[in-house]
């Protein structure tokens, strides 16, 4: 899905046309507000980036590809095996005056995590949409990479999003409530992205399935985990309620992809989930220690920069 049909992303901040500085918050830039008229300041303030100390253009106007996923840890190590494997340099943390999230960049590829959940991936999209268009980026491709619930699907697997279930049981809908009134947007996710993640997983002999995934509001009782604080069902209901999910083509369950799919397509930016399977939920609901599944979580990110590297060598050719 092309960023708008002559390839540079539309305005995002058309209020701010006559300002130099705009806020993004979580990711340590300045947030904007309407009242700010004569200001010549912007922020992210979730970002902890604003036009005093970054020139945006100079420093963001190359990047192509936004890798996000929700552990700080993980989206540093990501960002530290793609500067090896690219042979680019690897910044600092670009967020590093704020705790709210990390950013690193390894050439036209942002690491930036997302945190739990969707609000606060909201966030994190929001002053990202900002920061690209502050800097003038075009035909950026968002992909989330992270971990899963498998619904009848073996751990492991990397599962490449078809597409998206809310928590209604809902296809291809985000839900927000916007002054007390229900507003339902469309969440949609780049087919031919996905198709290619798939093919190129496929390639690499890695297990992969292709299905819908269901974005929950939480962890436990909104994924009919037993093993939480509160449970007011039994494993009757979970299991009933599982394979309800399997005949719909749901192949996975997480925390931020409806909000991710709905927020990258209404800034019309190109977007793909691939998330690796760790538990089989048709199977038990704990996932166990981190080491017997830390050879799993490289997965999704080995797909993805295979992805990335294929497409800058793709680039490259067209330019000699």
């Amino acid at each position: 899905m092309p960023a708008s049909s002559n390839g540079e992303i539309p305005s995002l901040l058309p209020q701010i046309t006559d300002q130099i500085v705009v806020y993004l918050p979580h990711l340590g830039l300045p947030s904007l507000l309407p009242q700010i008229t004569d200001q010549i300041v912007v922020y992210l303030p979730h970002l902890g980036l604003s036009t005093l100390n970054t020139d945006f253009p100079e420093h963001f106007n190359d990047v192509k590809f936004v890798c996000t996923g929700g552990s700080s840890t993980r989206m540093a190590e990501y960002a530290k095996l793609f500067s090896a494997l690219a042979n680019v340099p690897l910044s600092g943390n670009l967020c590093n005056r704020t705790d709210r999230f990390v950013m690193y960049k390894t050439g036209p590829v942002l690491w930036v995590n997302h945190g739990i959940g969707m609000p606060s991936a909201s966030i994190l999209l929001c002053e990202l949409f900002k920061l690209l268009r502050l800097a003038c980026c075009a035909e950026v491709q968002f992909i989330r990479l992270g971990t899963c619930g498998g619904v009848d699907v073996k751990p492991g697997t990397v599962v490449i999003s078809s597409g998206v279930v809310n928590v209604a049981l809902e296809k291809h809908k985000f839900v927000q409530w916007i002054q007390g009134k229900q507003v339902k947007r469309d969440a949609l996710l780049d087919s031919q992205l996905g198709d290619d993640l798939f093919g190129t997983a496929a390639e690499m002999q890695l297990p992969v399935d292709r299905g819908l995934t269901f974005g929950t509001d939480d962890f436990y009782e909104g994924q009919m985990r037993l093993d939480g604080p509160f449970c007011d069902y039994g494993e009757e209901d979970k299991l009933a309620f599982m394979r309800q999910l399997i005949q719909i083509g749901v192949k996975n369950i997480e925390m931020e992809s409806t909000c991710f799919a709905a927020l990258t397509h209404r800034a019309q930016f190109s977007a793909a989930i691939c998330c690796v399977v760790l538990v089989n939920r048709m199977e038990k609901d704990t996932m166990g220690l981190k080491e017997c599944h830390g050879e799993f979580e490289k997965r999704p990110f080995q797909i993805v920069s295979r992805h990335i590297m294929k497409k800058l060598n793709s680039q490259m050719n067209r330019t000699i």
